[in-house]
């Protein structure tokens, strides 16, 4: 007996999804897809002006469209419309000055090496 993956296409209302909290401030996410080993997925994410990520590891290619806002790191802005993707084994920190709605995907989550409490 053959095993075949379910045909046809999933729609998500993204509207009737809650957003989810993230350990860090300001920063919430709408998971849009996971793969089936928790590994891979893609999310639609939020930032209030001001909030950031602290430095972290990429794991896999990470990729990035801005909807509103901007994403800055100290490689460069990502603004509204523009998209930016990023090489495994990449360490940065990230912020948005004015607040951001963007989409996410992600091979593999990251590696967070920085919580709030480190701040040297």
């Amino acid at each position: 007996m053959s095993t075949n993956p379910p045909a046809g296409s999933i729609y998500v209302d993204v509207d009737a999804m809650e957003w989810q909290s993230t350990p860090f401030p300001g920063i919430k996410i709408k998971i849009l897809f996971q793969e089936p080993d928790g590994e891979g997925f893609t999310a639609l994410f939020q930032a209030e002006p001001g909030a950031k990520l602290p430095l972290h590891r990429h794991l896999g290619v990470e990729q990035t469209y801005i909807i509103e806002g901007s994403l800055v790191d100290d490689e460069g802005v990502c603004t509204a419309g523009n998209f930016v993707w990023r090489h495994p084994g990449s360490v940065h920190e990230a912020h948005s000055p004015d607040g951001l709605l963007g989409i996410g995907i992600f091979q593999r989550p990251n590696e967070f090496l920085q919580t709030d409490n480190d701040d040297d």
